[in-house]
């Protein structure tokens, strides 16, 4: 083949540049891990943090922006999602609001006080100890997807998962993260 007409945007740095990104494949935590990682953490506080986003698919700025009127039964209002809408609401497991409410009551916070006072470096800490306690590389992110993961494959329909359960404004948003496992 002739030099002289070969493609000009065949080279290796514009193939360099224009690849096309590789998906990264999460890996997704069992629930036995996450159980022990939720069991074997002793501060209440951090447990509360880890299991609402674990067992709630919380995402870690909306834990630590619940305030202590926000919680009502199993359901806790988030004020300012992501999402852009004006508010959402995130369902917890009845043990998680029992939990919750007698954490709250205990500290005796005043209706608009936050619950988790800490910042988000404090709280990604809290969380990456918490994986240490089990030998593993822990992020708080990790918590949210093995929440979506565990109740596909419980059989929650995905449509649930991703809007009721990880408040998705669109499908599309749960499939391309890698959310649910491929067989779903």
């Amino acid at each position: 083949m002739d030099k002289s007409l070969q493609n000009p945007c065949d080279s290796p740095i514009l193939r360099k540049m224009f690849r096309t990104p590789k998906k990264t494949q999460w890996k997704i935590l069992e629930k036995e891990i996450v159980d022990e990682i939720i069991f074997r953490t002793r501060d209440p506080r951090n447990r509360l943090i880890l299991e609402l986003m674990a067992r709630g698919g919380m995402r870690i700025g909306e834990v630590l922006n619940i305030k202590s009127g926000d919680v009502d039964e199993r359901k806790i209002f988030i004020s300012e999602p992501k999402s852009g809408r004006e508010t959402e609401a995130a369902f917890i497991p009845q043990k998680t609001a029992q939990r919750l409410k007698d954490y709250i009551k205990s500290k005796d916070f005043r209706k608009g006080q936050r619950v988790f006072p800490i910042t988000y470096p404090a709280a990604r800490m809290a969380v990456m100890q918490a994986g240490e306690l089990v030998g593993i590389y822990l992020r708080p992110h990790d918590l949210r997807r093995h929440s979506a993961t565990y109740a596909s494959r419980s059989g929650t329909p995905i449509e649930i998962v991703s809007k009721v359960i990880l408040r998705h404004s669109n499908l599309s948003t749960t499939k391309s993260f890698n959310y649910i496992p491929a067989r779903f």
